[in-house]
């Protein structure tokens, strides 16, 4: 049971039903998460409007949910977990692409790169070096994309701290977790 209450979208009101019917609509459904979230209309609003501006940025979706699996796993947060390991499939993923991702493995040197960098942030806290930054160059990441993969990994964390600290429910396929925080 959720350590915060769920809010209800069909009871909510201003810009808290505002925001709810606007996740309600992009899911066909309210997940959990934003539930617990919305007893914050401030947290919500920023968690609603990062995935929006993450979504219209550079890097693809495919590649944000493989991201997100790693963490999620990482950080032992079984809603983002499932959460991610469903948006990932309809961003194109296999399942078997996902699977690699959530160990931090992938055959795309460039996922490869993005998988080991935000295993090293989420690890070391962002404790990193010049190194770290250039193998991503490397890979073929711009600057710009360097700098919007760190914002989907701080994003995950915040829906990783949610779901983690305040128990919510899982409300998508359950994945088991490889790796336990």
């Amino acid at each position: 049971m959720s350590r915060v209450p769920l809010i209800d979208p069909k009871t909510a009101t201003g810009e808290r039903k505002a925001l709810l019917d606007q996740i309600t609509g992009a899911f066909g459904a309210t997940p959990g998460m934003f539930r617990a979230v919305a007893n914050s209309p401030a947290a919500l609003k920023m968690m609603w409007a990062g995935f929006g501006a993450l979504g219209a940025g550079t890097l693809a979706h495919k590649l944000g949910e493989q991201v997100a699996v790693l963490i999620a796993d990482r950080n032992a947060c079984e809603y983002c977990l499932a959460a991610h390991t469903v948006l990932g499939k309809k961003a194109g993923a296999s399942a078997e692409e996902m699977r690699e991702a959530q160990a931090g493995r992938s055959t795309d040197r460039k996922t490869a790169a993005a998988l080991v960098f935000a295993a090293k942030v989420v690890a070391d806290r962002a404790q990193l070096g010049d190194a770290d930054v250039e193998a991503l160059r490397q890979a073929g990441f711009t600057d710009e994309q360097v700098v919007e993969l760190l914002a989907h990994i701080a994003l995950n964390l915040f829906t990783n701290y949610v779901n983690v600290a305040f128990d919510v429910p899982v409300d998508f396929p359950r994945v088991k977790l490889l790796n336990a925080a």
